[in-house]
C-alpha cells in the first residue's frame, strides 16, 4: 500500500491510476486460454502508437500440451507458420521505437477530469475542513490535472461569494514555501457554486449542466461529498443519482456519520441508499480512521518483530481507547442530545479503532481484506451488557472564579436531557488471541484535558527478580504501550530502568517517538487523506455495510435499554476527570486507567 506522503505519493498520482486504467483496460481485450501455470511463458506486451490509436502486440507460446484456442484471423507484418495441430507461430516482434512500455503510458492525459461537489457548502464541515482539505490535495500537487469543485447548497451565492467564503479557511499551513498565494488564487479559480434544493431533481441537472460545462467533454468522474444531516442523505442521494452522475466515467459519494441510531435505523439507511447506489459507490467517512497515527497502528504492528508476537492474551493484560474533550456541546447540544457519546464518539470512532487493533494478521493490504479480518473482530465480540457500562453527564463548577456551564445549561438541550456527556465500557473479544482480556473505552466531554490515546498494559513478568525493589506498585511498573492519536502525535513505550548510583533503585522510563521532534513536516489532516482516497478510489478506510451493521449489534441492545429504562448519568463537574464510576468499573477487572496520573502522556 503506497504511503501518502506527498513527497513520494502525490505528483505521481496526478495522472491519478491512469496506468492501471490502462492495464484493465488491455485485460479486457487481451484474453488467453486456460492452461496450466507450468509452460505459459508470455512474451512482453507492447503498445503502438498509430493512427488509429493504442493497439496491441503480443507473442504468447504455449507448451507442455496445452489445448488450442479457436482464434479470429490475425493481421501479421511478418511470416505466419501454422505448425501441428493448427498452433500459429509468430516471430518474435522488435519494437519500433515509438513502443511504449505499459508501466508509462498516460493513456487518458487531457481526456478524463474530476469534479467535486460539497453538497451542504455553506455549512461548518465544509468550511473548516473539506475545502481546506482540498486545497492542501492541491497545494501538494495531489489533484489530477483537471478538476473543478462545487459548492451547492440551498443558500443563495454566486461563486465570487462562494470563494470569498472558502478563502477565509485557506492557510499555507502545510509549508511556507514561495507561491503559496499564487496557488491560492489558482485553487479559488476552479471554485464555483450552484444554489439548489436538497430533494430537487431539476436542480441537480442543473447541476450537472454547468457541471459538463467545465468538464469540455472529458471523461468525467464525478465525487459527492454530502456534508448534511442525515434526515436529507436520501434526498440529496437520489436527486445526485437520476440527475447528476457521470454517464461515462465514476461516481461516489462520500458520506458523513452518523450511519443511524440503532441497528434498525442504520439498516434502513443502507437500503436507501442501495436503491440509488451500488456498495463500491458509497464511502462512509470516519475522520479518525484517517488520522496519522491510526494509520500507523498496522505498521507499528505488522512491520515490527518485537511487538507482532506479543500482540495477544498471553502478554496483554488489557487494552484502553481513551477520547477526552476538554470542552463541552459548545451550542451543537441541539445536535448532541439526539445521538450521545456513545453513538457519537463509542459506537464508531473508538470501535473502528479497535478494530483494527485487534484484528487478525489480513490476507493483503487490499481494502476488502482488511475490512473482512476488521468485520472478524467485530462480530466475535461479546455482547455488551448494561451492568458494563457506565455513563455520565457535566454539571456546573466554578475554577479558578470561573463559573463553567452544565450540559442542561446549553439553551439548545431540554433542561430534562438524561443524554450521556461521558460513557465508559468494557469489552471482551471472544475468539483465541484474545480471551478474557478486558478491552476498556471512555469518551467524554468537559474533561480535564483534551486526549485520544490508545493504551497497551503488558502483563507482570513472571517471578520478577525486582519485584521487591518495584514495591507494591506492580501494577504500575508493568510495561505500557501508548498511541498519542492526538494531540501532540507520539509512540512511546514504558519500560522499567535502574536509577544510576550505587543502589538498586528502579525508575519507569519512556522511549519516546515525538512526532514533532522527528519529522519536520506537519502532519496531514485526516479530511486530506480521506478525500484522497475517495478520489482514487481506496476504500481502505471507509466502513462497509456489514462493518456497520456487526458495530451496531453490539451497541444497540444497551443503548436500547439506557433509553428504555431512563437510566439517570452519574454527574460530574466540568473540567474534572469525569464519573467516580468508571474507575469502579475498570478495579472491577483489574485495571487502572492509564491516563490517570500519567506523566508520560504529556511529555
Amino acid at each position: 500500500m503506497a504511503t501518502y506522503s506527498p513527497s513520494t505519493h502525490c505528483p505521481s498520482s496526478s495522472a491519478y491510476s491512469n496506468n492501471s486504467s490502462l492495464i484493465n483496460r488491455i485485460h479486457q481485450r487481451t484474453t488467453f486460454p486456460s492452461i496450466p501455470r507450468k509452460g505459459f511463458r508470455p512474451t512482453k506486451l507492447y503498445l503502438h502508437q498509430s493512427s488509429n490509436g493504442v493497439s496491441v502486440s503480443n507473442a504468447v507460446h504455449v507448451q507442455d500440451g496445452a489445448k488450442s484456442m479457436k482464434e479470429s484471423p490475425v493481421e501479421s507484418d511478418g511470416p505466419v507458420k501454422i505448425l501441428k495441430d493448427g498452433i500459429l507461430s509468430v516471430p518474435p516482434v522488435t519494437p519500433p521505437e515509438e513502443s511504449i512500455d505499459v508501466a508509462s503510458f498516460d493513456f487518458n492525459k487531457d481526456k478524463s477530469t474530476v469534479s467535486i461537489t460539497v453538497v451542504g457548502a455553506s455549512g461548518d464541515l465544509a468550511k473548516k475542513k473539506i475545502f481546506p482539505a482540498l486545497f492542501a490535495l492541491y497545494y501538494e500537487g495531489c489533484l489530477p490535472e483537471h478538476f473543478t469543485i462545487f459548492g451547492y447548497a440551498r443558500s443563495k451565492m454566486t461563486d465570487a461569494e462562494l470563494r470569498t467564503m472558502v478563502s477565509k479557511t485557506l492557510t499555507c499551513r502545510i509549508d511556507q514555501r514561495e507561491n503559496c498565494g499564487e496557488k491560492m488564487d489558482h485553487f479559488l479559480e476552479r471554485c464555483f457554486y450552484h444554489p439548489g434544493q436538497y430533494d430537487s431533481p431539476e436542480n441537480f441537472l442543473e447541476l450537472d449542466k454547468k457541471l459538463k460545462e467545465h468538464e469540455a467533454g472529458r471523461v468525467a468522474n464525478r465525487l459527492f461529498y454530502l456534508s448534511i444531516p442525515p434526515n436529507i442523505f436520501i434526498d440529496a442521494v437520489k436527486c445526485a443519482s437520476s440527475s447528476a452522475s457521470s454517464a461515462k466515467g465514476w461516481t461516489r459519494v462520500i458520506v458523513e456519520k452518523p450511519f443511524g441510531r440503532d441497528s434498525e435505523s442504520s439498516s434502513a439507511l443502507t437500503r436507501s441508499l442501495k436503491q440509488y447506489l451500488d456498495e463500491d459507490q458509497i464511502f462512509r467517512i470516519d475522520h479518525y480512521l484517517g488520522k496519522e497515527l491510526v494509520e500507523n497502528l498496522s505498521v507499528l504492528r505488522f512491520s515490527n518483530l518485537i511487538f507482532e508476537p506479543l500482540w495477544s492474551r498471553q502478554y496483554i493484560r488489557n487494552v484502553q481507547f481513551i477520547f477526552a474533550e476538554d470542552f463541552g456541546t459548545e451550542g451543537r447540544g441541539g445536535y448532541f442530545d439526539n445521538y450521545g457519546i456513545i453513538r457519537d464518539i463509542m459506537q464508531n470512532h473508538l470501535l473502528q479503532i479497535l478494530a483494527l487493533f485487534a484484528m487478525e494478521t489480513p490476507v493483503s493490504l487490499d481494502a476488502e481484506d482488511i475490512r473482512n479480518e476488521k468485520v472478524k473482530v467485530l462480530r466475535s465480540m461479546r455482547p455488551l451488557r448494561l451492568d458494563d457500562v457506565v455513563t455520565g453527564q457535566y454539571k456546573s463548577h466554578t475554577r479558578g472564579g470561573v463559573k463553567y456551564p452544565a450540559y442542561i445549561d446549553d439553551k439548545t438541550v431540554p433542561n430534562d436531557s438524561l443524554t450521556p456527556t461521558f460513557a465508559a465500557a468494557a469489552l471482551f473479544i471472544d475468539n483465541a488471541r484474545w480471551d478474557g482480556v478486558p478491552f476498556l473505552m471512555k469518551a467524554g466531554k468537559a474533561l480535564h484535558d483534551r486526549r485520544t490515546e490508545i493504551r497497551v498494559q503488558f502483563r507482570h513478568v513472571p517471578g520478577n527478580l525486582y519485584n521487591k525493589n518495584i514495591g507494591p506498585g506492580l501494577d504500575v511498573a508493568t510495561n505500557e504501550l501508548v498511541i498519542r492519536v492526538q494531540p501532540d502525535e507520539a509512540i512511546y513505550l514504558k519500560i522499567n530502568n535502574k536509577v544510576p548510583g550505587l543502589g538498586m533503585r528502579l525508575d519507569r522510563s519512556n522511549l519516546n517517538l515525538l512526532y514533532a521532534a522527528r519529522y519536520s513536516k506537519e502532519i496531514p489532516d485526516a479530511y486530506e487523506r480521506l478525500l484522497l482516497d475517495a478520489i482514487e478510489g481506496e476504500r481502505r478506510l471507509f466502513i462497509r455495510s456489514d462493518e456497520l451493521d456487526a458495530a451496531w449489534s453490539l451497541f444497540t441492545p444497551v443503548l436500547k435499554e439506557l433509553d428504555d429504562k431512563k437510566i439517570v448519568p452519574e454527574y460530574y463537574p466540568y473540567g474534572s476527570r469525569g464519573p467516580v464510576g468508571s474507575h469502579y468499573l475498570a478495579a472491577r477487572y483489574k485495571v487502572q486507567w492509564g491516563d490517570v496520573g500519567d506523566v508520560g502522556s504529556q511529555q
